[in-house]
């Protein structure tokens, strides 16, 4: 098979996780970017892609790279790709564009430009043309104009690689899915110990959680990818990809709760939705009353960042996670996420780490805390003499 360049979309902050799984699953020349990570593979490569990698959102397949020195150059550019190598008559395609360039203030015209350049080639060489159909389009394409730099690409995942499959419901504010499992990822967790998130709403780090320890690739619940419609489909190669022996045995318990019972529920559902019901243990629970297991183990939660509460309620549920973890965490490792950096900095306790992350379009800071019996001055030191 012939080897090509293939860009995996990310959020900021999770590169370096997302080009460590594409190096595990057999990329080349792995490149981290803003946002993304580029490499290069098979078409075998792209459908694993799209098929195991937790920390992807799209997974591109770049089909053409030119600089544009006006806005008929796009159309120009555009026009002279072979698009019936990538979109048959009778199928539709739609146009995601990501436009900073002065030339295009807006990102709709870019589209449009593009647009124009497929059907009016379609046009020119069959009298016909393809239609447009954003909602559930056979082919996805790319606009990517940064400056007077364009490349078109071909979007082999369809919709948002997030979109795991599993959700039946979802609270008020759900954790993305491709952001769940890079917190995780970023702590280096794989299933050693014991996993809790005591504030686990719909349950969305509970179940990539399990999936990382069970070894589940996140695609196994997805019913399609934008490949599957392209014209070089290779269905028997997907096929072995989707048949694989992928699950493994893990020991470590996995365990959810939250306090609203309204929350629960839904967690429940969307567990038992992506068949994990014997492996989460999950009850409705304060977690200012939750006594864990006991030690070695993790927590990693998602509190209230405060949007609907007043200052002081922030600052008190904080410094009250912050006193639960220090009393009853002994020799755990606590990581938690918010945008309150007065909640934050209520908790009470020195971040061993800081990193920073956006959920959604709040920039969030994600901490860790690790918990030791007494103070953290005599933890160092008995860790000096160990050593």
């Amino acid at each position: 098979m012939s080897r090509f360049k293939i860009v995996a979309k990310t959020f900021a902050g999770l590169e370096h996780i997302l080009a460590t799984e594409i190096k595990a699953l057999g990329g080349e020349s792995v490149t981290v970017e803003r946002r993304a990570v580029s490499f290069f593979g098979d078409q075998e490569m792209m459908y694993k892609a799209n098929f195991h990698l937790r920390t992807a959102l799209k997974i591109l397949k770049p089909i053409a790279e030119f600089d544009v020195e006006n806005r008929d150059d796009l159309y120009d550019h555009a026009k002279k790709i072979p698009w019936d190598k990538y979109l048959a008559l009778g199928k539709s395609f739609a146009l995601d564009s990501t436009v900073q360039s002065e030339m295009f203030l807006n990102t709709m015209y870019a589209s449009l430009k593009v647009k124009d350049a497929i059907v009016d080639k379609f046009r020119e060489q069959t009298g016909k043309r393809p239609s447009v159909d954003p909602e559930n389009p056979d082919v996805r394409i790319n606009v990517y104009l940064m400056g007077n730099r364009c490349i078109l690409s071909l979007d082999s995942s369809g919709e948002s690689l997030h979109k795991r499959g599993y959700r039946v419901g979802q609270g008020d504010a759900p954790l993305n899915e491709v952001l769940a499992a890079g917190m995780i990822l970023l702590t280096g967790w794989h299933g050693e110990r014991d996993f809790i998130d005591p504030m686990c709403g719909s349950g969305t780090l509970l179940i990539e959680a399990a999936l990382i320890a069970k070894g589940i690739p996140p695609g196994m619940y997805r019913t399609s990818f934008g490949f599957e419609t392209w014209p070089d489909f290779n269905e028997d190669l997907f096929a072995d990809i989707c048949n694989g022996d992928y699950e493994k045995e893990s020991s470590c318990k996995i365990i959810g709760s939250d306090i609203s019972i309204k929350d629960v529920a839904i967690a429940r559902a969307n567990i038992k939705s992506a068949s994990l019901t014997k492996v989460i243990d999950l009850d409705v629970q304060d977690f200012l009353t939750l006594t864990p297991p006991s030690a070695p183990g993790i927590v990693i939660t998602n509190p209230p960042y405060g949007e609907r509460m007043k200052p002081h309620s922030i600052i008190e549920l904080y410094a009250a996670i912050g006193d639960n973890l220090k009393n009853k965490f002994a020799g755990y490792e606590a990581w938690i996420i918010s945008s309150s950096m007065d909640g934050l900095k209520s908790v009470g306790l020195k971040p061993a780490k800081k990193i920073d992350l956006f959920n959604g379009a709040l920039a969030c800071s994600y901490r860790c805390y690790e918990l030791f019996q007494g103070s953290h001055k005599e933890a160092v030191i008995i860790k000096k003499k160990l050593v």
